[in-house]
């Protein structure tokens, strides 16, 4: 399979779907720079055919022949529907109504995974102590729309992409803070994973099961709100959310940590971590992260950043389109020509 993706097509278009963002980007060949397109945001459109035919092929006379998508959910069949939005992508459709041929998908993680073998010290922002194995495995979680997350491994000279749905694993209380919280919590279909807790929506039932706990009536009801009252400090319901919002995104980054033995680093993506910056800096993440034990000394190891280089995932797919044998993507039914 490696071998044939030496023969991706150009142009190429390639584009990061996200629930509520796509953002389109093209490349005329593999040597040439990038041509960012405006971000499209997803509720504008019925389907993903009229945003490619709106935000792309009218806005340019190149052609692409080859579509490499990345797309917030699993991957399966020939129809595949997006997680958190209402677009259903059909490759063969998108072929035959765009005159494309062919067409490839990626998880929008797997797309970020993708890009973390090129960032370097100016694209990142640390958290904490820890260090860079040069070939260890990396992880990259990102709350957004959903929780997201990937994993790139490294392996007979490649690295190795590996999608997944891990920010739909379950979050449990731990502390006795978080007992008295719990039953104050909206639950998803019976059970609160990550994403439940960890995500634009997630930030919204945090607060709210806060005030439920607490007898207050709710100030805010946006992410955006309650973010900029919490990192203002200028609300305690709200402070509360973002510093409880920091601890749980450390324990679950802490998790795939250890699933991945991630050496290289675990990256924190999407708009959220950027916002909330200054309260993962406080050190209530790092320490929720290696508070694993016995292994909290194999934590301690491990640096912890969030991405600030803009369109990663895009830059993700323009490294595999480039260079595909530098990367170990097993594509399966994932390629349609």
């Amino acid at each position: 399979m490696q071998a044939d993706l030496e023969n991706i097509s150009f142009p190429a278009l390639i584009g990061d779907i996200g629930g509520t963002n796509a953002r389109f980007a093209l490349i005329a060949d593999s040597e040439a720079a990038v041509e960012q397109l405006p971000t499209v945001h997803t509720a504008d459109h019925a389907t993903i055919d009229d945003a490619i035919r709106s935000a792309v092929l009218e806005r340019t006379t190149l052609r692409p022949r080859t579509a490499i998508l990345a797309l917030a959910g699993p991957i399966a069949g020939d129809r595949v529907p997006l997680t958190n939005c209402d677009w259903v992508v059909e490759p063969r459709r998108l072929i035959d109504g765009l005159g494309l041929s062919e067409v490839i998908l990626l998880n929008d993680f797997e797309a970020l995974s993708l890009s973390l073998p090129g960032l370097g010290p100016d694209d990142v922002d640390p958290i904490g102590d820890g260090g860079h194995a040069p070939h260890g495995a990396r992880v990259v979680v990102g709350p957004g729309t959903g929780l997201g997350a990937g994993a790139l491994v490294h392996a007979r000279g490649a690295w190795i992409p590996v999608p997944g749905e891990g920010g739909h694993i379950d979050l449990a209380p731990m502390t006795a803070h978080d007992m008295a919280l719990w039953p104050h919590l909206e639950h998803q279909d019976g059970r609160i994973s990550g994403e439940t807790l960890l995500s634009g929506g997630g930030m919204v039932r945090l607060y709210q099961g806060i005030c439920r706990r607490d007898g207050v009536a709710a100030r805010f009801a946006t992410p955006a709100d309650i973010t900029t009252a919490g990192v203002a400090g200028a609300d305690p319901v709200a402070a509360e959310t973002i510093a409880l919002f920091a601890t749980y995104l450390g324990r679950l980054a802490g998790n795939l940590a250890l699933v991945f033995a991630a050496y290289g680093g675990v990256y924190l993506a999407g708009g959220i971590s950027a916002r909330i910056a200054p309260a993962l800096k406080t050190g209530a993440f790092r320490e929720a992260f290696v508070d694993k034990y016995p292994h909290r000394r194999m934590l301690e190891r491990m640096a912890t950043a969030i991405i600030t280089k803009p369109y990663a995932a895009l830059a993700g797919i323009t490294d595999f389109a480039r260079s595909p044998r530098r990367f170990g993507v097993e594509l399966g039914a994932r390629w349609w020509r």
